[in-house]
């Protein structure tokens, strides 16, 4: 459910973006962007995930998009849609926010976790302490 979740995200933010009509040069030059908040790992695990969740929540791109909307800016906007693109294909990719235990301690393993242990699976993501 959430990976459909994120690839509905994606097709929203793609459509948006075609029809404010912004360059498609710019989506693939900056697509990437996002995950430039993974440097933040060099200052810690914790740092790094924060730096990491920061970027990769819905709610500032939306902002973005908004203010962009509000001023009339389609470059606010086309920067917003790109990010929240990028956001959306991470969760289809089952790529979560960040724990800070370990890198891939993220909230979609531990819902994977809790629907395996659900249904009777064995666990085999990394935990928090």
């Amino acid at each position: 459910m959430l990976r459909a979740e994120g690839a509905a995200a994606v097709a929203l933010a793609v459509l948006l973006y075609a029809e404010i009509g912004q360059r498609w040069s710019v989506f693939a030059l900056l697509f990437l962007a996002p995950d430039l908040s993974l440097v933040g790992y060099a200052l810690g695990k914790r740092a790094g995930a924060v730096a990491y969740n920061v970027v990769h929540t819905y709610a500032l791109p939306a902002a973005l998009f908004a203010g962009g909307f509000v001023l009339e800016r389609g470059v606010v906007m086309g920067l917003a849609l790109i990010w929240a693109a990028h956001i959306g294909a991470d969760r289809l990719l089952g790529l979560g926010l960040k724990y800070r235990a370990a890198f891939r301690d993220t909230h979609l393993q531990r819902v994977r976790e809790s629907v395996a242990a659900e249904a009777g699976e064995p666990e085999s993501g990394v935990r928090s302490p």
